[in-house]
């Protein structure tokens, strides 16, 4: 009698928990899960953050101080929403990063200067280097879990303030 072969093992991936808390959370609600573009619409939300901000006119030091702890806060909701999502290192449908990142630009230009002007080129600007990933961008989001998925985010937002700084100085914004 010839031997047994085995039964192929073939694993499906978990289905993913789009109600997780960490997976609402890294989605915004949900936006990620827009099928085109979800990146766009996290940045979008990054743009309503900073202006929602500029309106309250908290000082600045106020300001930073809730968006560091807003963006260090998606470090481990970020990791636990890519569990929870079962799809990869970064899944498209996390958007927190954005969202947290693009009014972390806007600190370098003052509440009550952040005109339509210099919000649609901070939106612009941050999609701009988001999808090119200049250095070190490209490396920083190989950086383990969620900390990976924030820190690229972090280097296009660090960018974005270098140009809105010259933008402002120069008199274009």
């Amino acid at each position: 009698m010839p031997p047994a072969t085995p039964a192929p093992t073939t694993s499906t991936p978990a289905a993913p928990r789009w109600f997780d808390p960490a997976a609402l959370l890294a989605t915004c609600g949900g936006l990620g899960r827009i099928g085109f573009a979800p990146g766009t619409f996290g940045a979008a939300l990054g743009t309503l953050v900073a202006l929602s901000l500029a309106r309250l006119a908290l000082p600045p030091l106020i300001e930073a101080g809730l968006l560091a702890a807003i963006n260090l806060i998606g470090i481990p909701i970020c990791t636990r929403a890519t569990q929870a999502l079962g799809r990869g290192k970064d899944p498209g449908a996390i958007i927190y990063d954005e969202a947290a990142s693009v009014p972390l630009a806007a600190l370098v230009v003052p509440a009550a200067s952040r005109s339509p002007t210099v919000l649609v080129a901070l939106f612009v600007l941050h999609r701009l280097f988001d999808i090119t990933k200049p250095f070190p961008c490209r490396r920083l989001e190989h950086l383990p879990a969620g900390l990976g998925i924030m820190a690229d985010d972090w280097g296009a937002a660090a960018y974005v303030a270098v140009c809105l700084t010259i933008g402002r100085w120069l008199g274009w914004l």
